[in-house]
């Protein structure tokens, strides 16, 4: 039995959203971490909008911090939780979305982050929303899963510190060449899944969805990961 769980940075959805429709239904999620997810005027039409167009609906995440999960069909959603995390101002606000959900008797807590651009409130945050996550995993008897766009790559300490904490899928059994950033250009894998004992990683890597959706979607690329139980 297998979960599939994704990842996309979709920049406000400000891009070419069709395309960004497109490619969010290639990725065929149970339950996607969206990041920079709209957070202006008219963010829940937004965020609804894309959903209904995926056949997805959304679980969890409120405005400030532009992060939610979005849950698919095979999965029901058993608690949803959204926190703003440390502000530093005048940095950006950034927040964590958990939605715990269930999928033929098993459970994971799924939080969607996105961290900084200075590396020592990456860090901060990383601690907090890996600390949030695992509580509501252990309140629900879930999985811990933490997804989302990390802002630096794996051999920088944030990035260490998390895959210290959970397992990071794309070097367990990778798809592609992982690289997620620029869409156009990815030369940086910055956007990573990171999962809790209990789930073993089947393949994680990249969607295939067209080339010129996957560049015109957003200025990231995708990830997915295939999860077992047991």
């Amino acid at each position: 039995m297998t979960v599939r769980i994704g990842t996309y940075n979709v920049r406000g959805m400000q891009d070419d959203v069709p395309a960004l429709v497109r490619v969010v239904t290639a990725m065929r999620p149970d339950v996607l971490c969206v990041q920079e997810a709209p957070r202006f005027l008219c963010w829940r039409s937004k965020r609804r909008q894309l959903a209904d167009a995926t056949g997805l609906s959304v679980a969890s995440g409120r405005r400030l911090g532009g992060v939610a999960v979005y849950a698919g069909p095979r999965v029901s959603v058993i608690h949803a939780e959204s926190h703003i995390l440390k502000i530093f101002p005048p940095r950006e606000i950034r927040g964590l979305a958990i939605a715990v959900v269930e999928v033929d008797g098993k459970r994971v807590a799924v939080g969607s982050i996105h961290l900084d651009l200075v590396e020592s409130m990456r860090l901060y945050h990383a601690n907090e929303a890996v600390a949030l996550v695992e509580a509501a995993a252990a309140r629900f008897g879930a999985i811990p899963v933490v997804a989302g766009d990390i802002n630096e790559q794996s051999h920088q300490e944030t990035w260490r510190y998390i895959a210290g904490k959970l397992v990071d899928s794309y070097p367990c059994a990778p798809r592609g060449d992982g690289l997620t950033f620029t869409a156009n250009n990815p030369r940086e894998r910055i956007d990573g899944i990171f999962v809790g004992a209990g789930l073993s990683v089947v393949a994680c890597g990249g969607v295939d969805a067209a080339p010129l959706d996957l560049a015109r979607a957003t200025d990231h690329l995708p990830v997915v990961a295939d999860l077992a139980f047991g």
